[in-house]
């Protein structure tokens, strides 16, 4: 999977990681039980601190993607507490909706969109 990093984008760059592997998860590009490169071995090919690869690694582990094993690294693994994820789900959520409905955006414009992009997914 190409991980590519918009340096001028206000996303922090840990951020803007985390997401590149949780959409890599997402459609398959990578698999559960597959092991991501040593921070170190990130952080040289993406040009980045290892410290913010690092970072990006924790928070994924803390979020269910990822567990971290001696051995063989940080493997892909999803921890799949489905009330904790809708919940977190909704929390992300409810400003995304409230701007769209300050905008005149319809419930079935938001179906739509989430259809669409639901079937890059799976």
């Amino acid at each position: 999977m190409l991980i590519e990093i918009d340096f001028n984008s206000d996303e922090a760059i840990y951020v803007q990681l985390c997401n590149q592997i949780i959409m890599g998860i997402a459609t398959e590009q990578l698999k559960v039980g597959e092991t991501l490169p040593s921070v170190r071995q990130l952080a040289d090919t993406i040009g980045i601190n290892m410290h913010t690869v690092n970072k990006a690694y924790s928070v994924l582990r803390q979020e269910g993607f990822l567990s971290i094993d001696r051995r063989r690294g940080a493997v892909i693994s999803i921890d799949v507490d489905k009330i904790r994820a809708l919940e977190e789900m909704k929390e992300n959520l409810l400003p995304v909706l409230a701007k769209g409905c300050c905008k005149n955006i319809t419930r079935e414009e938001v179906h739509a969109l989430i259809d669409e992009i639901f079937e890059e997914y799976k």
